[in-house]
C-alpha cells in the first residue's frame, strides 16, 4: 500500500464521501475536495494551489465535466482515477487530450473489487456455454432511482465481454422490446427504484435448467475501495489505463 498519498477528491457526492471514508481508514491526506455543490471547505474548482499539493485525484463526478477535468489534470500534471460512467463515447477525445501531458489516468465502469471479478467470471461462463446452441443468455441491473444512467456503466461493460466471449451473440439491446427477440441478440434491461445501490445478473437458460450468476452490492463502500485501491496503483504509473489493468495487474503479481 502506498502510505500518505495526498489525494484530491473531484466530486463530493455520495461517492466521493464514501472515497473520503476510504482514504482516512488507509492514512491518506485528503488535500481538497471539489464540487459544484458549495458546502463548507468544498472548494468550486481545481485551482494550481490544490493541484500542486495533490499526486493523485479520485473524480465520480458528471458525464459532461470529464474532459474538462482531464484537461486540467494534464495541465497540473495530476494523475486521475476516475469512475464517472456515461462519457465512454468520448474515449478518443479522452485520449487526445492526455497526449498532451504525462499522467496516469485509469477511468472505468465500476471499482468494485468483486464486480471487477463477476466480470472475469460472467466472461469465462459465457465461453464456456457458447458450444450449446440449446442456452441462450441475458441480464438485467437493478438501481436506485437517482442514477442517472440507463443501462449503468456496469451493465454495458457485462454485456460487451458476453458478446467478446460467446460469438453466438452479435448485438446489445437495452431498450423495451415489443417484438421476439432475434437469435444474435443479447438483451440487458435496466429497472430504476428504491435505494439499490446496484445488482446486476446474467441468466444463462435452456428448457432443462438455468445457470444465475449475481453480484449485488451492498452499499458504495466497495466501489470507493475500489477507487482508493486504482489510485494507491496509478499514482506512480503514466499513460491511459482502464479499471481491468489494475486488476490484471493485482492479479498477475
Amino acid at each position: 500500500m502506498i502510505l500518505n498519498m495526498k489525494v484530491l477528491i473531484v466530486g463530493y457526492g455520495r461517492m466521493g464521501r464514501e472515497v473520503e471514508k476510504i482514504l482516512l481508514e488507509r492514512n491518506h491526506e485528503i488535500v481538497g475536495k471539489i464540487d459544484i455543490v458549495q458546502n463548507p471547505g468544498v472548494s468550486p474548482e481545481l485551482t494550481e494551489e490544490l493541484a500542486s499539493t495533490a499526486e493523485v485525484a479520485i473524480e465520480f463526478s458528471t458525464a459532461g465535466a470529464v474532459l474538462a477535468n482531464a484537461k486540467t489534470y494534464v495541465k497540473y500534471s495530476l494523475n486521475a482515477v476516475v469512475g464517472t460512467t456515461g462519457w465512454y463515447s468520448e474515449v478518443e477525445r479522452l485520449k487526445e487530450i492526455l497526449k498532451g501531458g504525462e499522467i496516469g489516468y485509469i477511468y472505468g465502469s465500476n471499482f468494485s473489487i468483486g464486480a471487477q471479478l463477476f466480470f472475469k467470471i460472467v466472461g469465462y461462463a459465457s465461453k464456456l456455454f457458447e458450444p450449446f446452441s440449446q442456452y441462450d443468455i441475458m441480464g438485467y441491473e437493478l438501481h436506485h432511482k437517482r442514477k442517472k444512467d440507463s443501462p449503468s456503466g456496469t451493465a454495458i461493460s457485462l454485456a460487451n465481454i458476453i458478446l467478446n466471449n460467446n460469438r453466438r451473440k452479435k448485438k446489445i439491446v437495452t431498450e423495451k422490446l415489443d417484438r421476439a427477440i432475434a437469435e444474435d441478440e443479447l438483451h440487458f434491461a435496466s429497472v430504476r427504484g428504491g435505494e439499490i445501490p446496484g445488482i446486476h445478473s446474467v441468466l444463462i437458460d435452456s428448457l432443462a435448467d438455468t445457470v444465475t450468476l449475481t453480484h449485488s452490492a451492498r452499499s458504495r463502500a466497495g466501489f470507493a475501495l475500489g477507487a482508493v485501491l486504482a489510485a494507491e496503483w496509478i499514482v506512480n504509473r503514466k499513460g491511459l489505463f482502464t479499471v481491468e489493468d489494475f486488476i490484471n495487474s493485482t492479479i498477475e503479481k
